[in-house]
């Protein structure tokens, strides 16, 4: 598991560490950590020159002095840098080891004018020849944006340059709401003892690039993290697994409410995903045509309402335009949200969702559905769908307080937000190629296994989640996947992740 913490918390725990060490300890540790990887990246590229953007902030100093142990070895070195906005100790080590210096500032004459003119040709030329850029502009005590004076440095970063960030890319959030299009996007990015907010939110991660994590010995408190990502290894640990002494009920009992006369398929894949998620025994219930199709495809669902641990409510479901053959199944639905039995509430059955619900719940909607739900909940006019696409976890969150539910929200990052302060889970595993209609419905599926497994909303929603794309990846690697085929996929998958163990 990936675990990213606020950087309150990461500024306490430096702190308590700092009054342990001799002063600069620390920064000796994170700069020789990352020279050590700025010198193998040159090297795995066959390349010279480095060059450092170098902002005000600890990270700028991480930077220069990076660039300055750099020199010392023999390879071309230059840095830009603000005048009078530079870590003191980390200046005198660059131009001690001949690092190229090219200070830029705010002219006061005329003839400071003409002269600065041309230290910023010479430090836009200075970037523009680099094989490997070293952003330490911005680091997480900073606010989204890249500073005016920057700007011209960001732009001239060539295309072919290798770019690596000090601990974020400058212009991201460092708590990973809000992305910045004009910002620094790095093919890597350094960062020290843990990962932040900033490397696993979908606003941000993007201009990440790989992540590099480098131990310099910081403790954290027992503050719980701000943000965790499951991967493969945690699977086995997390997911359901019978015993000798279970049977069908003890393994949990999923009741699913999906289908309608119109969108029939919706059942087939939500109950298919569900029995080969491994749920101990469905329950099935709605209209007449969906019915006689999930009978076919999965003959040991059993129809009809009857005991579950948990349900899965809304896939293909038309809550808004009922018709006679529609409507006991809806009530069943109705029932099943009153009730106190967990629930996975998607699609359809989004329309039910009014206000709070205390039983735990899970509510998947995509961006244009969370839009609606808190276009009606929030009372405050119209939310879109492109805000939520640009500030989802702010979106997300507000979904999940207003309702008492945690609230999935898919995309190519998934989030799953519990109501509260608890730690958000950011999945990314899927494969571009499950942006395809019905794999809402299998997802739906798998977490409503989950829950009636006995799992936790978020931890439900978080694993159902990763197993879910990888799943796809599985189903037809690198090329076209129908949901189908991804349901189908599911139990080689699962297979697959629990041999881990």
């Amino acid at each position: 598991m990936i675990d990213a913490f606020a950087t309150t918390t990461v500024y306490a725990a430096e702190r308590a560490l700092m009054a342990e060490l001799a002063e600069g300890e620390l920064m000796e540790r994170a700069v020789a950590g990352l020279a050590a990887l700025v010198r193998i990246r040159l090297q795995e590229r066959g390349s010279r020159r480095v060059v450092a953007l170098v902002g005000p902030g600890n990270n700028g100093a991480d930077a220069l002095y990076a660039v300055a142990a750099l020199a010392a070895d023999g390879f071309l070195a230059g840095a830009v840098l603000r005048d009078g906005q530079v870590h003191a100790g980390a200046l005198a080590a660059a131009a001690a080891a001949g690092v190229v210096l090219v200070s830029t500032g705010t002219p006061t004459t005329d003839r400071a004018t003409t002269d600065r003119a041309t230290t910023d040709r010479a430090a836009t030329d200075l970037i523009s020849e680099a094989d490997i850029i070293l952003d330490g502009i911005l680091g997480i005590g900073g606010r989204p944006g890249v500073p005016d004076a920057a700007v011209p440095w960001v732009a001239a970063i060539p295309d072919t340059a290798y770019v690596i960030a000090v601990d974020l890319p400058s212009g991201a959030d460092p708590a990973g709401e809000v992305g910045d299009p004009d910002g620094v996007f790095a093919d890597e990015t350094v960062t020290f003892s843990v990962p932040k907010p900033v490397h696993l939110l979908p606003a941000t991660e993007p201009a990440c690039g790989l992540l590099t994590v480098i131990d310099i010995g910081l403790e954290l408190s027992a503050d719980p993290p701000a943000v965790r990502r499951l991967e493969r290894r945690d699977v086995p640990a997390l997911w359901p697994r019978p015993t000798p002494r279970d049977d069908k009920y003890s393994r949990g009992v999923v009741g699913i409410v999906a289908g309608s006369e119109k969108y029939t398929g919706a059942a087939v894949l939500a109950v298919t995903a569900a029995a080969n998620a491994g749920a101990g025994m469905i329950r099935y219930v709605g209209p007449p045509t969906p019915e006689a199709l999930v009978r076919a495809e999965v003959p040991e669902a059993v129809p009809g309402p009857g005991r579950v641990h948990a349900w899965v409510l809304g896939p293909g479901l038309e809550v808004g335009v009922p018709d006679a053959m529609g409507a006991p199944h809806l009530e069943v639905a109705r029932h099943a949200w009153a009730s106190d039995l967990p629930v996975v509430v998607d699609a359809g059955a989004l329309e039910l969702v009014r206000g709070p619900r205390s039983a735990p719940t899970l509510l998947t909607p995509h961006a244009g559905e969370c839009a609606r739900l808190l276009t009606r909940l929030a009372g405050r006019g119209e939310v879109t769908r492109a805000e939520v696409t640009a500030y989802p976890l702010r979106a997300a969150r507000e979904l999940a307080d207003r309702t008492g539910a945690t609230v999935l929200l898919k995309g190519a990052w998934t989030l799953v937000v519990p109501p509260g302060d608890g730690p958000v889970f950011s999945q990314c595993d899927a494969p571009a190629w499950l942006a395809t209609a019905g794999a809402g419905d299998v997802l739906a599926g798998i977490a409503g296994t989950l829950l009636a497994a006995g799992l936790d909303p978020s931890v439900a929603g978080a694993l159902g989640a990763l197993v879910h794309g990888l799943a796809a990846e599985t189903a037809n690697p690198g090329g076209p996947v129908r949901a189908l085929m991804l349901a189908d996929a599911l139990p080689r998958t699962i297979a697959a992740l629990l041999r881990q163990s």
